[in-house]
């Protein structure tokens, strides 16, 4: 197992509905500790934590929207079948699938991408 070096941890209210939304989404389970309500997920080459909020972490009471201020970018190969395949499943679109412009040091750069919410409000981006 390749570990990647950044992964985010999402606190979440209900173990099993995030496993059940993230796992509805395409990830798939890379192992769990059910006895600690928490789960690795990966979706192609994104990988997530998730555990059942339990006051470890905490710096200050968690309120909906969760993750306020952060969205979590992934790249996922076929964006637009992703797109079509999220749309389907009937989550709710945050931001429709539209492509945008970034300039970096003078190059233009186009990212194809879309934003959805898990159950907890974080807010994620996927991208192409």
């Amino acid at each position: 197992m390749r570990f990647n070096s950044l992964i985010p941890e999402f606190s979440v209210s209900n173990i099993k509905a995030s496993i059940d939304f993230y796992t509805s989404l395409g990830f798939n389970i890379v192992y769990e500790r059910a006895q600690d309500k928490f789960c690795f997920l990966q979706l192609e080459d994104n990988q997530i934590m998730i555990e059942q909020i339990n006051d470890n972490w905490n710096t200050a009471k968690l309120e909906y929207p969760f993750g306020r201020g952060i969205n979590i970018s992934m790249s996922v190969k076929d964006i637009d079948k992703f797109y079509e395949e999220v749309k389907n499943k009937n989550i709710k679109i945050f931001m429709k699938l539209k492509v945008n412009k970034y300039v970096v040091n003078d190059v233009i750069y186009e990212d194809k991408e879309f934003l959805i919410q898990d159950p907890d409000g974080y807010l994620l981006r996927f991208n192409n």
